[in-house]
């Protein structure tokens, strides 16, 4: 008789969907059982500051665009204040600075409207150049995988979460493009040019 350890199986992980649409954005998936759906209006109608939208794909291994995507969305308001008990200063009325919002089920693409954020204070007092943190969840992806998209017209090279990735060329990853008023930001999973997640 052996007293080794016994160990259990492992069980095995569950991923987001295929029921990820109806319960996170029911909208997209064809039930209106909300007043408003969570993402539309990440920033509210009082909001100051400079009104962009941010939209993109994410492309998996192969190149394709995944099409079930769900993306949540965190960022300061334009004087770089979080509406949160904790942030040092006050946010607009109806200021959330959160959203969710999901790819398009015919294209991939995803989108939103909201304020450019300000730069914030990080800790041990650093500060952080303007950015968004994304939250990323699909079927085939176990655990959500987290990151960040900066602006490439700000002036990034200070901030402290972006100089801690040992390769510089991998931070253009995270640096969204400008046309007008809109940034691209294409999310890649696998491959050449695989944006930065974090471990959180």
């Amino acid at each position: 008789m052996s007293n080794g350890p016994k160990y259990l199986k492992e069980t095995p992980s569950q991923t987001a969907g295929p029921y990820v649409h109806i319960g996170l954005a029911p909208g997209a998936a064809g039930f209106d059982i909300y007043r408003e759906e969570l993402g539309h209006d990440i920033t509210g109608p009082n909001a100051a500051g400079e009104r962009i939208r941010v939209e993109g794909l994410v492309i998996d291994g192969t190149g394709a665009p995944v099409k079930d995507v769900l993306l949540e969305a965190w960022q300061a308001n334009a004087a770089g204040v979080y509406a949160h008990p904790e942030s040092a200063g006050e946010v607009e009325q109806g200021f959330r600075g959160w959203g969710r919002v999901i790819t398009d089920f015919a294209t991939g693409e995803w989108g939103f409207d909201t304020v450019k954020p300000g730069a914030t204070l990080g800790r041990n007092g650093q500060m952080q150049a303007p950015h968004i943190n994304l939250w990323i969840v699909a079927r085939g992806i176990n655990v959500g995988l987290n990151t960040r998209l900066y602006f490439e017209d700000e002036d990034n090279s200070s901030d402290p979460v972006l100089n801690s990735i040992e390769w510089e060329h991998r931070r253009a990853t995270l640096v969204a493009k400008r046309t007008g008023n809109t940034y691209r930001f294409d999310i890649r999973l696998q491959g050449d040019g695989e944006t930065v997640f974090f471990d959180i």
